[in-house]
């Protein structure tokens, strides 16, 4: 589980974001991947991030935060890194929560091979939004307002569903209809050092008890 108090999403042990309700926690999901089929590879309503040949995978959280970091390994040892978070933080005084999921990607060895699967649902799955292109982004207009992907990413990769080999980081911001200010790889770094700062910062001022208290401040 990932979120802001504003939203929340469910990325399962292979990268897949499987279940996000956009904008708010009870609107329609736009990602239903977790009802789609017994181990949530329905193919529609996700947005996975996928390595080729995958081996193994590792997953947990930034210690005292809600980010969540996940690791894939194909079967010559190549690796891949997703970090996942919505983000939270204080930015000119006010708490900055939007309904936003943001996804950095970053090879671990070599240039493995990865593919980019972004299948956003409407009406319960029942449709398929529009789908728009710019010049570093994708808009998907559904029945409750528009989505928008930004990302360094080739576009085309992402539409087409090619595979890849990573040889840079990527970053995917997603959220609402609106431009990111500055680049995104850069803007996506600030907000994931920012959404940290700020978790660590929370969990510090919990008065939990010493029995179990790992536990306690993972689910608070």
């Amino acid at each position: 589980l990932i979120g802001n108090c504003s939203i929340g999403a469910l990325i399962d042990r292979h990268a897949r974001l499987v279940w996000c309700c956009l904008p708010r926690f009870d609107a329609d999901p736009l990602f239903h991947g977790l009802l789609d089929s017994a181990d949530g590879i329905g193919g529609n309503g996700t947005f996975s991030i996928e390595i080729a040949d995958l081996a193994r995978c590792e997953q947990q959280y930034d210690h005292g935060t809600a980010v969540l970091r996940t690791r894939l390994f194909d079967r010559l040892e190549q690796g891949i890194e997703i970090v996942d978070f919505a983000p939270r933080y204080t930015d000119h005084g006010r708490t900055f929560r939007p309904a936003q999921i943001v996804r950095r990607v970053r090879s671990l060895q070599g240039a493995p091979r990865v593919r980019v699967v972004l299948r956003p649902r409407d009406d319960w799955g029942r449709s398929v939004p529009t789908q728009t292109r710019g010049s570093n982004n994708l808009r998907f207009v559904h029945s409750h307002g528009v989505l928008r992907l930004t990302s360094n990413a080739p576009l085309t990769y992402i539409c087409d569903e090619t595979v890849f080999a990573l040889r840079n980081p990527l970053s995917f911001v997603l959220g609402p209809d609106e431009t990111l200010e500055g680049e995104v790889d850069d803007t996506a770094a600030r907000m994931e050092d920012a959404t940290r700062r700020h978790w660590r910062q929370w969990t510090r001022r919990l008065a939990v008890p010493l029995e179990w208290q790992d536990a306690v401040i993972r689910a608070a």
